[in-house]
């Protein structure tokens, strides 16, 4: 492990390609602030013009949900039928639905 990896802190790198709508993670490194941050995601991670934007976002400020208990936060909750679509009755009257 390099020096600068102790010192400079962790970003996360999300390209969006010229054929995609979102941008998509694309990998972490390391960078003193935002503005190396961008030029370094640039040159590791759109070197043959795929990329049409960049973000950099410091690791320590992603929040994500812990894997191991994907079951239950992600199993939909028990009465909350109305969050899907075929619970509702199409209005007589109303065009295009």
């Amino acid at each position: 492990m390099s020096e600068q990896s102790n010192i400079w802190p962790l970003w996360e790198v999300f390209v969006r390609s010229s054929r995609g709508l979102s941008h998509v993670h694309a990998g972490s490194l390391h960078a003193p602030d935002a503005a190396m941050a961008l030029r370094n995601a640039r040159d590791l991670y759109t070197r043959r013009n795929e990329g049409v934007s960049i973000w950099v976002v410091p690791s320590e400020a992603i929040a994500s949900s812990d894997p191991d208990s994907k079951g239950a936060y992600f199993e939909s909750p028990q009465g909350k039928d109305y969050r899907h679509a075929t619970y509702y009755t199409k209005s007589e009257g109303v065009k295009h639905l």
